[in-house]
């Protein structure tokens, strides 16, 4: 139990813990036998407020060992479908809420300890993390802010001092994140399972005003409800995948109602192109695999239209019929999401019928072909200002690569752009820099190995500017070598 409240500085808000009573229980951190504080981001932290503060009082409260002061520390209920199969009751089994937290642009912000101890919902699990997965986290989550990917955000790494058994004993660590929100789909199907549609009614009123407001006054604000959660989720996915990202796990629980990336577990960027990658080890079928991710997006936004329905209309044949056209009306809104980024992927300034089977065929060309999803399309600008065709190096066979490639170049030359503005746009989306797997297992690695953090603060330095190339970065353009071998993640529970 916490044990005494750290004035941080910060205004707390708490309208979750205030307006909706009965969708949590309140509770306190672990007491760390040592925490120490081994990474702030620190123009995060100045983001909302929290600046010059004792790093042993941050140890404190990021551990979880004691309160900030105006917290309202608690654990969200919510269900899920995890893998497929219902769970109807989950939870924060490691995570706790601190509260809500306004930047310095007025938006609400929720302030959450990763890791910090057990709560009611930890299912006999001990309800702490470990620095690697913590590490892990921190990285990728910033990475994506920084490639303009929507994510939750780390704010703070501490370690506690313990020694947490998993496949062996590793040190123990609590990662502080900042989200929107961390209202999911399953927060949706937990009181919507248990037949309590005045909470899911109070939900999505909480919702809507929260991240949605302008649906209030909407003739049928429930289904626009739904239609904006739709258009969020498919351009998050889509910006997925245009970087290469494999979430890795996207059970309903996993998918926030803000269209932020969260939970950060089995996850990685591609190497080598592989529409079928999957890199958790417990996804055995490819459920989350990279080209399965729009589709179970889909499938995760009819569960949530399922909990919606009867706040949709009274007549439940009419509500089936909008709900099943709202969440059909993914595919559009994916598709249209995709198109436009891999236009700009491309150096495509303006728009042709014959653009998305110029895009599909690129991707059939790499398939098989053991080609760096992120080095192909830096080569391609690259090329276009050198006049060059080194890009037919990154494929083994180079035939198909290289007919493909004559019908960019024609389509390029419809368009009047020139050639530096066209690579400076493809340069612009198109990231030098992506959290490479084997970067990221070097800087756990010596971290958890030697308490070196001179490998995670490098990385994380080089993924804050990632389109633009920096002095003495080159080796985390690179690939993967050969000898990294076949990438495999894990839960980090």
């Amino acid at each position: 139990m916490s044990s005494m409240e750290i004035d941080l500085g910060l205004t707390f808000d708490n309208s979750y813990a205030e307006q909706l009573e009965g969708f949590y229980v309140a509770c306190s951190g672990d007491k760390a036998p040592s925490p120490e504080l081994v990474k702030l981001n620190s123009s995060l932290a100045k983001s909302i407020g929290l600046a010059n503060i004792d790093s042993e009082k941050l140890a404190a409260v990021f551990s979880g060992s004691d309160t900030p002061c105006g917290a309202s520390p608690l654990a969200q209920v919510y269900a899920g479908h995890q893998f497929g199969g219902f769970s109807p009751q989950l939870g924060d089994g490691r995570a706790l809420l601190l509260g809500e937290v306004r930047d310095n642009d007025g938006r609400r912000l929720d302030l959450q300890l990763k890791g910090s101890g057990p709560t009611k919902f930890s299912r006999r699990g001990d309800g702490k993390a470990v620095l690697g997965a913590v590490l892990r986290e921190y990285i990728v989550s910033e990475a994506m802010h920084a490639l303009n990917i929507p994510t939750t955000r780390a704010l703070a790494v501490v370690t506690t001092g313990e020694s947490i058994m998993r496949s062996q004993f590793l040190p123990g660590a609590v990662l502080t994140r900042i989200a929107s929100s961390h209202l999911r789909v399953g927060t949706f199907q937990f009181f919507s399972a248990r037949g309590e549609q005045d909470k899911v009614k109070q939900l999505a009123d909480y919702a809507i005003t929260r991240h949605y407001p302008q649906v209030k006054e909407s003739p049928q604000p429930y289904l626009d409800f739904l239609c904006a959660v739709r258009d969020k989720q498919a351009e998050l996915v889509a910006k997925w995948l245009l970087v290469g990202f494999v979430h890795g796990v996207m059970n309903t629980d996993n998918m926030t109602i803000s269209g932020e990336t969260i939970d950060y577990g089995p996850c990685a960027f591609m190497d080598n192109y592989d529409s079928n990658a999957v890199f958790s080890s417990i996804d055995e079928q490819g459920r989350y695999s990279y080209n399965n991710q729009p589709v179970i997006a889909q499938w995760n936004l009819a569960r949530l239209a399922e909990t919606l329905l009867p706040l949709i209309s009274d007549d439940s044949e009419q509500a089936i019929a909008l709900a099943t056209e709202a969440v059909t009306g993914f595919w559009d809104k994916f598709h249209h999401f995709w198109l436009v980024g891999m236009r700009a992927k491309l150096g495509l300034s303006t728009e042709e019928a014959s653009d998305l089977a110029l895009c599909e065929q690129l991707l059939e060309t790499m398939s098989g072909q053991e080609v760096d999803f992120t080095q192909v399309f830096r080569q391609l600008a690259s090329d276009l200002q050198s006049g060059a065709n080194d890009s037919q190096t990154l494929f083994k066979d180079a035939e198909q690569f290289n007919l493909w490639r004559e019908s960019w170049l024609a389509r390029l030359a419809q368009e009047t752009l020139s050639t530096p503005d066209r690579a400076k746009m493809m340069n612009g989306v198109n990231p030098l820099y992506i959290p490479r797997n084997h970067q990221v297992e070097h800087a756990i690695e010596a971290a958890e190995r030697d308490a070196d953090y001179q490998p995670f603060e490098k990385l994380i330095a080089v993924l804050s500017t990632p389109y633009t190339p920096q002095n003495g970065a080159a080796d985390y353009a690179k690939a993967a070598p050969e000898s990294f071998g076949c990438y495999t993640t894990y839960c980090g529970t």
